[in-house]
Parts: structure tokens; C-alpha cells; sequence
């Protein structure tokens, strides 16, 4: 690889480590059984930027539903890496 594209593929990795707001572009919700008859956890896995980035949610199983209802509600979601916040684009 030569030098000036060294260069910019370096800058380019910079970029992407830089972006701290991705939209959601999927979201793939499970349940798992910690132990048999026990109440069991939620997760959310948030697909970021079409898959530039991904990030696990553990919400508490109340949370699970707001989140899947904000979800189907709005056009688009973004969220923010560096303070863990779901920011819904239109949410009326």
C-alpha cells in the first residue's frame, strides 16, 4: 500500500472511530432462560449504521416493551455511544 493511501485509509478508520450518533438500521430482540423456572433476561441488539457497529441492550423486561413500541413507532432511531441514549426521529 502506498503512503498517501496509507493516509487516507488511516484517516477514514479515524472517522468511523469518531462517530459517536448511528441510526439503528435493525433490531433483533431475544429472551433467555438464566435458569429453569426462573424469571428469565431480555436483550436488544441494536444494528448500527447498517452493521458499522452493533451494541447490546440488557433492558428490564418493561423497558423491552417501550423500546420495541418506540421502535414500530418511529421513522428512524438513532443512538448515541458515547452517552447510551435511544433518540427517536418522530415520535408524534
Amino acid at each position: 500500500m502506498k503512503a498517501r493511501q496509507r493516509r487516507k485509509f488511516v484517516s477514514e478508520q479515524n472517522t468511523e472511530q469518531t462517530i459517536k450518533v448511528r441510526q439503528v438500521t435493525d433490531v433483533q430482540a431475544s429472551w433467555t432462560e438464566d435458569q429453569r423456572g426462573e424469571p428469565g433476561s431480555f436483550t436488544i441488539q441494536l444494528i448500527l449504521d447498517d452493521g458499522a457497529e452493533e451494541y447490546v441492550l440488557q433492558p428490564t423486561a418493561s423497558d423491552t416493551k417501550v423500546m420495541l413500541k418506540l421502535f414500530r413507532s418511529t421513522d428512524k432511531v438513532y443512538f448515541d455511544l458515547g452517552n447510551k441514549v435511544l433518540i427517536p426521529s418522530n415520535v408524534f
